[in-house]
């Protein structure tokens, strides 16, 4: 365990949990849950919180899938 993570109860971490991730959010140092003194839960900042980039992530069987006409009539309001 590195010396810069920090120990704290389930109990404590159940009373005071929104308080508890504001501040790993903030400081960027993990925090350790504990129950009767034993490890349980590892809390984390994440790295990023953008979204992920979706470019490339739809494959099509064929090219003629996105060229060929849609068979249904659909109806536009002007």
């Amino acid at each position: 365990m590195a010396e810069t993570e920090k120990n704290i109860s389930a109990s404590y971490f159940k009373a005071h949990c929104l308080a508890i991730l504001d501040e790993v959010a903030e400081t960027g140092l993990p925090l350790i849950v504990t129950k009767r003194g034993k490890p349980l839960a590892k809390l984390v900042p994440l790295d990023s919180v953008e979204p992920p980039d979706l470019l490339g992530s739809v494959r099509y069987r064929r090219e003629a899938d996105l060229l060929s006409p849609v068979e249904e009539s659909w109806e536009v309001d002007s």
